[in-house]
């Protein structure tokens, strides 16, 4: 999978739907190519799924360079897409070519970044160092502070209009393609017909060019509750616990290890 066949990925042209999973290590990432995904997203996200921060501001470059080697070790056949993380593209478009080209040294094939029109600067010289872009608008997890949390974004009319200039202008810039999340369907159909390049959803409905969603959160790996956009299809964590209370109990038990389970010296 190629940055141009995905930004060709438009359902309105008869395009299959993309889909993105993401993927935090090497098993995983292996995991998500064998299923068959287009695109492998390590994704800042890590900072709550893997780490346990309660956010995504926690997560440093080098972090995000760790995993995406791990990822880039499964050698997927899936676009590898790594997310800048907070305060990495911020202070200028230097700031951002350089904390990129870490990630692509790293084994990334693009970039993602969150923000609209005030990114485009930033995007052009990303592009321009020929580094592929993809964008992010809506709810954008290193905004949760200025929006008061993780809430639905563009509810409003005027919000909605915003979006969709934003989505035009990251197209104008050079995005290859722009998640859309947290944000109602009627706003992402709108937006995903405005503009030539693919949306991929999460949490904002069915019309989009493809959809993404957590790799712990589809696969029922993560405890409490889930938002309302994420299916499970499978429950992992009980899977692991109910395996683990048996592993606690055959070594109590004395089960565990048994003969055909041990080393024997000779006699």
């Amino acid at each position: 999978m190629t940055v141009p066949r995905i930004r060709s990925m438009k359902r309105g042209t008869g395009a299959d739907p993309i889909v993105m999973v993401t993927a935090y290590d090497c098993p995983g990432a292996a995991a998500a190519d064998a299923a068959g995904v287009d695109i492998v997203l390590v994704g800042d996200s890590l900072g709550m799924v893997v780490l346990g921060h309660e956010d995504t501001l926690q997560v440093s470059i080098e972090e995000m360079a760790h995993h995406v080697r791990a990822v880039s070790r499964a050698r997927p056949k899936a676009l590898v897409v790594a997310d800048l993380p907070w305060m990495t593209y911020h202070l200028g478009a230097k700031d951002a070519v350089r904390n990129a080209a870490t990630l692509v040294r790293a084994g990334a094939q693009a970039v993602k970044l969150e923000g609209g029109r005030r990114r485009v600067a930033v995007i052009k010289a990303l592009v321009g160092a020929e580094i592929p872009v993809m964008g992010h608008l809506g709810l954008t997890p290193q905004s949760i502070n200025a929006m008061g949390g993780f809430k639905v974004q563009a509810r409003h009319p005027g919000a909605a209009e915003e979006l969709g200039e934003d989505a035009r202008a990251l197209e104008d810039a050079g995005c290859f393609s722009i998640v859309l999340e947290g944000i109602p369907d009627v706003v992402a159909a709108a937006v995903t017909d405005s503009i030539g390049i693919p949306t991929i959803g999460i949490g904002a409905g069915a019309h989009c060019d493809g959809q993404v969603l957590v790799y712990h959160d589809l696969l029922g790996m993560t405890a409490g509750d889930s938002p309302k956009f994420v299916r499970k299809y499978a429950d992992l964590r009980q899977v692991a616990v109910d395996a683990l209370k048996a592993f606690c109990s055959d070594v109590r038990e004395g089960r565990f290890p048994t003969s055909d389970e041990s080393y024997h010296g000779s006699n």
